[in-house]
């Protein structure tokens, strides 16, 4: 097909779907028809927000980067992939030149081209373009839709295998049951953690985590009126550790915290209730500012590591651990929308519910013309 329909953010709370031309390739990309792409929670702050951080929308821009689709053209030098090749698509191409590149952490590239990040275009289109390298071929007992989880799969397969270097035995608390949580959790579960405590303010959450990954769950209790946040995070952990049995040494103590909330009081409480010595990874985004207990910080020697997308090694992991069915992502799927209804997809994953009720997980989107029961 010639034509590119693409959905397009031209402003706070202004999208539309227009004609944009087919990208031209370079000998090492491919040209990939985009079949399924995952609404992301940064998609949706750029819409109500126009920024995220430093990252402004000055000009209009394509959303999406949660993607999947077939392989429609492939560049002279490459060898990788052929055309018609079902692939998963890592939307970041990096330098490969800088310092971070070549020390193997090319997710803090400096000069890398991000889809649906300022101003780079993202995947809700027809068409989208991308190094070779980063196209990967999905097993035959993955579909589309899978192969667009993969994405967020990535990033919990970078927080907990990668930074948060969890082994087999070892126990895991992941505050925030949206889908990086939930994947945070069934990696850890993947990877054979002991214990698997899910924590969120949203009882049907918490009800779907356990169905899903987790081992405990934890449900807040509320936050008196005029109690500060410091305040009430010592005592929320201090409430979690009684319910739990959790200690501080020993078998019962939590070996890695992993906040995917962003809230403050999460992260205030996720670094009280860390084992000494413990590690907390951070890759929820929330206020850029946040008060800590530092004397926690400091005399339980605690390892904190912020965690920013995705590096080397990550997408291959988490492809193999869905296609060995040690991580199933099927069932954060919640809603599916056809590229016409591409609008009333973010509208249901702002509100956090469909007009019938249900809560949203993950919604898909699929591409132009693309049915939405297609694998």
């Amino acid at each position: 097909m010639s034509d590119n329909p693409s959905f397009v953010l031209k402003g706070i709370l202004d999208v539309e779907i227009q004609q944009k031309p087919v990208p031209e390739i370079n000998p090492n990309e491919v040209l990939v028809q985009v079949k399924k792409t995952g609404i992301c929670g940064s998609d949706v702050h750029f819409l109500v927000h126009g920024r995220i951080g430093d990252f402004v929308v000055e000009k209009p821009m394509v959303l999406g980067h949660e993607a999947a689709g077939v392989v429609s053209k492939v560049g002279s030098s490459v060898t990788n992939v052929k055309v018609g090749d079902r692939v998963a698509m890592e939307p970041g191409a990096t330098c490969r030149t800088c310092e971070a590149c070549k020390e193997g952490r090319y997710q803090l590239c400096p000069n890398v081209i991000f889809a649906a990040t300022p101003p780079t275009d993202g995947t809700l289109a027809r068409y989208y373009r991308l190094p070779s390298d980063l196209a990967y071929p999905l097993p035959p007992n993955l579909s589309l839709e899978d192969g667009a989880m993969m994405e967020p799969l990535s990033v919990a397969v970078h927080a907990v295998s990668k930074l948060g270097a969890l082994r087999s035995n070892q126990s895991v608390a992941v505050f925030g049951c949206g889908p990086v949580g939930l994947l945070c959790m069934a990696v850890a579960k993947a990877l054979g953690a002991s214990r698997v405590i899910a924590v969120d303010i949203v009882p049907s959450r918490l009800e779907f985590a356990k169905a899903y990954a987790a081992t405990d769950v934890f449900l807040p209790p509320p936050m008196d009126k005029d109690e500060s946040r410091v305040a009430f995070s010592m005592r929320n952990a201090q409430a979690m550790t009684e319910k739990l049995g959790l200690a501080e040494r020993g078998p019962r103590a939590v070996d890695l915290v992993v906040d995917a909330s962003g809230a403050e009081v999460s992260i205030q409480t996720g670094i009280r209730v860390v084992k000494s010595g413990g590690t907390f990874v951070q890759v929820g985004m929330g206020s850029p500012n946040v008060n800590i207990d530092m004397f926690a910080v400091i005399c339980k020697e605690l390892v904190l590591k912020g965690s920013f997308r995705y590096g080397p090694g990550d997408y291959p992991l988490a492809i193999a651990l869905a296609a060995s069915g040690r991580v199933d992502v099927k069932p954060l799927v919640s809603h599916r929308f056809p590229f016409t209804q591409a609008r009333e997809a973010f509208e249901t994953t702002r509100s956090g519910k469909s007009p019938d009720g249900k809560g949203v997980i993950k919604a898909i989107i699929s591409g132009p013309d693309v049915d939405v029961n297609e694998a």
